[in-house]
């Protein structure tokens, strides 16, 4: 008799058999218990499924064809996305005495691992089902170490973070941070200069994962080495873009603003790198974009920045986003897009910094569901 390797899980392989013909049932219960298996088996489609349900099984053994439709394998062929559905990981070996190689092809489209053919030998089943299984069981750990490791990525990018935002006499600020993939490209900062005065960054590194969460950290630790008390905003932009230039990967690149607030002053200077518009809302619900700059950073290494300065005073709310928020979409298909965020904003102009922020995005969260694609920060700064 054929003898299986030793398996690397020190619990027995679960395995659970559907077919519709008792003696097929009944050989394959002699074989796989003598192998070392734990077999259960069912003999309907039904029966697959409230079994799945019901426990964990490290492997789906299933004929194609069953009595109401014995030579089509149209019945098994429907059965797999189900499976597939309820447990994604699970290996799904395919077995019919009517199978064609068109058949057993269009079984694995739809997301079986392997096929035989009845009459079967039993060293060829074996040897399927252990190697499925053990790949099964190496994805799922290489899956788990990957889930640890971007776990902590994403623990080490929050920290990066501010925690909290800066309290100062005059102005409050309020901030959300919320990555599509556990870790992601978004990036804002808040330094403070004294009493009223304050820089704030906002970016986003085109891509997602662990390599935009890198880049992200790059972009940080040089936005605050630049960022100092008398760098205007057009040059913090254009020294950061230098910089990037010489670090960044090709095809990728960032869209930046930054703007710096003197409560004191009552002024608002700012330079815009590609990024979406910051809004400023006055009192009585005029809007403006903080538009001007230049390209975004990482591309052209002598690229220049325009410079923007704008007025502000007591009512005064600043909306820092990124596309994560204005590309977000409904259930049916639709972008929240920007203007139905000004249109949130000027609902809630009135209310203080946090409420706001958490009222607009409680507006974002009623659209699409809860649901992003991408990721997405939200900042309001207000003055009092």
């Amino acid at each position: 008799m054929f003898h299986m390797a030793t398996r690397p899980d020190s619990l027995r392989a679960r395995v659970l058999v559907a077919d519709d013909q008792p003696d097929v049932l009944e050989a394959l219960r002699w074989l796989l218990t003598g192998e070392g298996y734990e077999p259960e088996f069912v003999s309907s489609i039904d029966g697959v499924l409230d079994k799945l349900r019901g426990a964990p099984f490290d492997l789906l053994l299933m004929d194609l064809n069953y009595t109401r439709d014995t030579t089509s394998g149209r019945e098994g062929l429907e059965l797999i996305p189900r499976v597939r559905a309820h447990d994604p990981s699970l290996p799904i070996v395919v077995m019919t005495g009517w199978g064609s190689i068109d058949t057993a092809v269009e079984a694995m489209r739809r997301g079986a691992k392997s096929f035989v053919q009845k009459p079967w030998e039993d060293v060829a089943l074996l040897e399927i089902l252990q190697r499925e299984i053990e790949d099964s069981q190496a994805t799922k750990r290489r899956d788990a170490k990957q889930q640890r490791e971007l776990d902590e990525a994403r623990l080490i990018q929050r920290g990066l973070l501010p925690t909290a935002m800066p309290l100062m006499t005059g102005l409050q600020i309020a901030s959300s941070w919320q990555p599509a993939n556990g870790v992601g490209g978004d990036c804002f900062d808040a330094l403070t200069f004294g009493p009223g005065r304050l820089g704030l960054s906002i970016a986003d590194v085109a891509g997602k994962g662990v390599p935009a969460a890198l880049l992200m950290s790059n972009l940080q630790a040089a936005v605050r080495a630049f960022a100092q008390e008398n760098a205007g905003p057009a040059a913090i932009c254009a020294s950061v873009n230098r910089l990037l230039c010489r670090n960044m990967a090709a095809g990728r690149f960032v869209t930046f603003c930054y703007a710096r607030i003197d409560v004191e002053a009552g002024r608002l200077t700012y330079a815009n790198a590609g990024h979406n518009p910051p809004l400023l809302i006055s009192r009585d619900g005029r809007v403006e974009r903080l538009n001007p700059g230049g390209t975004v950073l990482g591309v052209f290494p002598e690229s220049a920045y325009e410079q923007g300065q704008l007025a502000i005073g007591s009512g005064h709310r600043l909306l820092f986003y990124t596309d994560g928020i204005t590309e977000s979409r409904s259930p049916a298909g639709d972008e929240f897009a920007e203007e139905r965020l000004v249109e949130s904003a000027l609902n809630h102009r009135a209310l203080p910094a946090d409420a706001m922020q958490a009222a607009i995005l409680a507006d974002v969260n009623a659209f699409n569901a809860n649901t992003y694609e991408d990721d997405a920060t939200l900042i309001v700064a207000a003055v009092e």
